[in-house]
């Protein structure tokens, strides 16, 4: 067995084949480390290759809310800490951005270490230029844990992060039409690649942390910054399909009519009167999507995504529905420790291609995944992470 997932066993009291919450087996991963600034690994059990011990910035700011949301506010400040850390301490950068990943663990080296693996095809050690990019949506991510521990906290230093993550994220404001924040930066320092395409997931999550960021400081800015990015949200909605496209072209302005299950579920988590503003784009997810009793990711491939599964899940309990079904496909997809595996099948395309190497799909894994592990907690203790309630 993986030595983390022994530690954990043990930690925790789980025993084979045990039900447990999401909570109890997310928060004892941080209970794993000496108290301090720490990164979860994003995949826990893989142990070569390039995510071996890779932290996620998405799913360690999912991680950080779902511990506030579990009822513990000392882990989530744990990757928050970390998240500041990064930020101050990057190896090149001094704008506030953070990285896409880090290398999973305690902080315990400055500059943070960015991840890596030795590539013996090439006899040298390589990043991934992803890893080492600042994804918008990923800064959004966040800036929502930032943000959650700050409200939990009023700790300042954590406003005082996610303000500076919100200066260097409105640079990616693009006035080609439809307006809206285009897609972040892709590669090395000095010059990484910009992603002239535009996410309707992305905007959507600004829209909800620059929406909190505008009343927690008490910045008007903010506020005027959030209607930007819903107005661009508000452009990808199809009023004939009920659904929203995905987001645009690498021009900024072409749509990209992929039906992916987030940008269909967000915007009902994320936006002012969401669901009422864009009726039937959760009918239009439970038609399209469903695989089984649970979603798939896009309709790319069948199959169960279960962090997107619990993310309908959630949408459908806030919205007062059935989700005994639902319930029922996520815990199957729980391994013996408590967590949950990014999808349910082998491989489960997205529909999207890897940046890095345009030729091959970007695929969810029958894994344990930290990001699922987090998302079921939300769904299970019924917590909106773009409103913090």
């Amino acid at each position: 067995m993986n030595k983390f997932f022994a530690g954990l066993l043990l930690l925790a009291g789980f025993q084979p084949g045990l039900a447990s919450d999401a909570c109890l087996a997310l928060s004892a991963v941080p209970a794993l480390y000496q108290p301090g600034p720490v990164f979860l690994a994003s995949y826990p059990t893989v142990e070569s290759g390039p995510v071996q011990n890779v932290a996620f910035v998405y799913d360690n700011a999912v991680a950080a809310i779902a511990l506030a949301a579990c009822g513990r506010p000392d882990q989530a400040a744990q990757i928050a800490d970390a998240m500041l850390a990064a930020q101050e301490h990057d190896r090149w950068w001094s704008d506030g951005r953070l990285r896409n990943g880090y290398v999973a663990g305690p902080v315990a080296h400055l500059p943070l270490p960015l991840p890596g693996w030795w590539e013996p095809s090439e006899n040298k050690w390589v990043e991934d230029r992803y890893q080492v990019g600042s994804d918008t949506g990923n800064m959004a991510w966040a800036m929502l844990a930032l943000l959650t521990v700050y409200e939990q906290t009023r700790a300042p230093q954590y406003l005082s992060g996610a303000d500076r993550i919100a200066r260097y994220v409105e640079r990616s404001w693009s006035d080609v039409r439809p307006r809206g924040f285009s897609g972040g930066t892709f590669g090395h320092e000095p010059e990484p690649a910009v992603n002239t395409w535009k996410s309707t997931e992305h905007n959507t999550d600004l829209a909800a942390v620059f929406s909190r960021l505008a009343r927690d400081s008490g910045d008007a800015h903010w506020a005027e910054r959030a209607r930007a990015a819903e107005n661009f949200v508000a452009a990808m909605w199809g009023n004939k399909c009920r659904c929203f496209a995905v987001g645009t072209g690498e021009d900024g302005h072409s749509r990209n009519r992929l039906l992916a299950l987030d940008a269909q579920l967000w915007p009902g988590l994320a936006l002012a009167s969401g669901t009422r503003r864009f009726p039937g784009a959760l009918d239009t997810a439970m038609i399209r999507l469903a695989t089984g009793s649970g979603f798939a990711y896009s309709e790319a491939a069948p199959g169960m995504w279960t962090e997107g599964t619990a993310q309908a899940g959630l949408l459908m309990a806030l919205e007062g529905r059935d989700v005994t079904a639902l319930t029922a496909m996520i815990a199957r997809n729980r391994d013996t420790t408590g967590w949950y595996y990014a999808a349910e099948a082998p491989s489960l395309p997205t529909g999207f291609m890897l940046q890095t190497d345009p030729s091959k799909p970007r695929i969810y894994y029958h894994l344990p995944h930290l990001g699922a592990l987090a998302w079921v907690a939300l769904f299970e203790q019924r917590f909106n992470p773009f409103a913090g309630r």
